[in-house]
């Protein structure tokens, strides 16, 4: 029987060693805290992950090691998003060999594809494996909008377990999650988990969770013992945290509150810049605040 696919799902970080290559002790590490903090499961190799910073090799190496510290504990979703189709089924195939519970896909970029061809792309990833995909609809990086009007065809289809939606546009969300209620909608932007929730979110997946999985946890749980205001209190503190990581940088922001917290998971990859010592001092400060 497949899985429930909601609740809290970290947007995993993509840990390195010194010399770069993909650290798995450390992302065993980093599963392991996470589980104990109440997670539902793992979003692996997606846009917190560096996923297009890292070779196809690589990210069959990051889902091999959270496959197997998680141990089957927790849902585990692997983002195989491509711009060709071929990859992301040979991206697919490994993670339904090494025990994932789902796949998601950013839809393909860059060439401005027509949305029959986007459509395709994802039933040809759906008909190479057996288990559900999740469309990870992200209009602002992938410059792709899908919605419950132009994709109705594609959110109908059985093997289809649910969307990632990272975008404002709760509306969508509301409309889609009303129109097909069997599908999993995953709050995207943690600054709005509180909001996604209230629009008829399942839970989310998040790039913060990574060091403050506990308090979504939180949130979750309030609003579904109806204490909104509670809830809300609990998304103010993030967000005055979140406030920083856009500021000092959101990707190099997250592993460097790890390093805080006694986590080392390296830097992100080049183009990325690492924080300067001041950054990392607000960040500190910031964390300190949060308790």
């Amino acid at each position: 029987m497949a899985r429930r696919i909601g609740g809290i799902i970290p947007a995993l970080i993509a840990p390195y060693k010194g010399d770069g290559s993909i650290d798995a002790e450390a992302a065993g590490r980093l599963v392991e805290r996470l589980l104990g903090e109440g997670v539902s499961g793992f979003y692996v190799a997606g846009s917190t992950g560096e996923c297009f910073l890292l070779s196809p090799q690589e990210r069959k190496r990051l889902l091999e090691a959270v496959a197997e510290a998680n141990a089957g504990r927790g849902l585990l979703i692997a983002h195989v998003g491509a711009i060709a189709t071929d990859h992301a089924i040979e991206l697919a195939r490994h993670a339904c060999a090494h025990g994932a519970d789902a796949v998601s896909s950013i839809p393909p970029f860059y060439y401005k594809f027509s949305l029959p061809e986007i459509k395709a792309y994802y039933r040809d990833v759906m008909a190479a494996i057996d288990r559900p995909m999740l469309v990870y609809n992200f209009p602002a990086f992938s410059g792709v909008t899908l919605s419950r009007e132009n994709a109705a065809d594609l959110l109908e289809d059985p093997r289809l377990a649910g969307v990632k939606h990272t975008s404002s546009d709760f509306f969508q969300l509301e409309r889609i999650k009303r129109s097909y209620p069997r599908l999993a909608l995953l709050n995207g932007y943690d600054e709005m988990f509180l909001a996604g929730l209230a629009m008829g979110a399942d839970g989310a997946i998040g790039s913060t969770f990574n060091f403050m999985a506990s308090r979504f946890v939180r949130i979750h749980k309030l609003h579904g013992e109806g204490k909104s205001a509670e809830a809300l209190a609990v998304q103010n503190a993030v967000n005055e945290m979140i406030s920083v990581l856009i500021e000092v940088g959101v990707y190099p922001g997250v592993k460097a509150a790890l390093r805080l917290q006694g986590l080392d998971v390296g830097f992100c990859r080049r183009p990325f810049s690492p924080l300067t010592k001041e950054q990392e001092a607000k960040l500190g400060r910031a964390l300190e605040k949060l308790g």
